[in-house]
């Protein structure tokens, strides 16, 4: 069924392209840069559909005055700030888009692995300062290395993609999912990866399951030293027990494109850091990056229209 003339909700700045597909397929687009959630609230009876990204949370509250609502579009991957459990039972369909930066996010992780295995931020930094250090930067390989991921979606099978010429060791795992090796993974236990993993990257949504899955309890389980990787979710890895395991070189190193403190203001905690994120921020063994993994100006596009196609496929129009 098509609605025909009906009305979408974008919440968040898009890429032109959703707006002007949606309304050639006959919707009409409303976006309200200077709305907050009060104001969406009282408007948001009117709209068939919802785009999205993450300024505003779409909770049970929130869906239960979307009397019209079809649907809600997720641009990008997470659907942790949708109640996906009552947009169900109301009927509503929720759609997302993480085929569209899952190549974004592989590349990203692993120029991050690259640059924290050979030391390549800090050299830099060094030479631009008139330091000449050879010997203090010797890098280490990928190759004949074990990489664990965990988590083998669209990012987690995009990254082992890329790691395949390396001649490194790809092992996953996937607590729902079996049965999907392709090549460029060998599917395992969490055991395995804790015996044998020298590199670990997360690729997990993030839900009650996997908060803070990633503490001292997890960390204590590998037998060897480990760089780590997060271009997941912030909060898949308590900070605090990341930072411990960085000072006696249980985590060699981190990579981390998210924060465990996303879900505050980020201009307010500069005037205030919390003291592991500070710990972060001065360790030479750690890079830090604002949640860009799947920012590329590809992605961009992608994930427009990978969300455009999921759209117009749900009501059967041709795209």
């Amino acid at each position: 069924m098509v609605y025909d003339n009906q009305r979408v909700l974008i919440i968040d700045k898009v890429h032109p392209l959703i707006p002007e597909e949606l309304t050639a397929h006959g919707y009409t687009c409303d976006f309200f840069p200077d709305y907050g959630r009060e104001e969406l609230l009282r408007i948001i009876d009117q709209y068939v559909g919802v785009v999205v990204r993450s300024r505003i949370r779409l909770d049970k509250e929130f869906l239960s005055k979307a009397t019209k609502l079809k649907f809600v579009g997720r641009i990008g991957s997470g659907l942790e700030n949708i109640d996906v459990t009552y947009a169900r039972e109301k009927g509503i369909v929720c759609l997302n888009s993480p085929e569209g930066n899952r190549d974004a996010v592989a590349e990203h992780a692993l120029g991050m692995l690259l640059s924290l295995m050979n030391h390549l931020n800090r050299a830099d930094r060094e030479v631009r300062s008139g330091q000449w250090i050879r010997e203090g930067n010797r890098g280490t390989e990928i190759k004949g290395k074990t990489i664990g991921i965990i988590g083998y979606g669209n990012t987690g099978s995009a990254f082992a993609q890329r790691l395949k010429g390396f001649e490194a060791d790809v092992i996953s795992y996937d607590k729902y999912k079996t049965g999907y090796a392709d090549g460029n993974t060998r599917e395992t236990t969490l055991n395995e990866i804790f015996d044998s993993a020298d590199i670990l990257s997360l690729h997990v949504p993030l839900t009650e399951e996997t908060t803070f899955m990633v503490d001292a309890t997890l960390l204590s389980r590998f037998r060897k030293p480990i760089w780590l990787i997060n271009t997941s979710r912030g909060k898949v890895v308590r900070t605090s027990d990341l930072v411990k395991a960085l000072k006696p070189g249980k985590v060699v190193g981190a990579a981390l494109d998210v924060l465990e403190y996303e879900a505050s203001s980020f201009e307010a905690l500069a005037q205030d850091l919390p003291d592991d994120f500070r710990a972060l921020m001065e360790a030479g063994n750690v890079i830090l990056t604002p949640h860009i993994a799947g920012w590329t100006q590809e992605s961009n596009i992608r994930l427009a229209k990978v969300l455009i196609d999921k759209i117009l496929n749900l009501f059967s129009v041709p795209f």
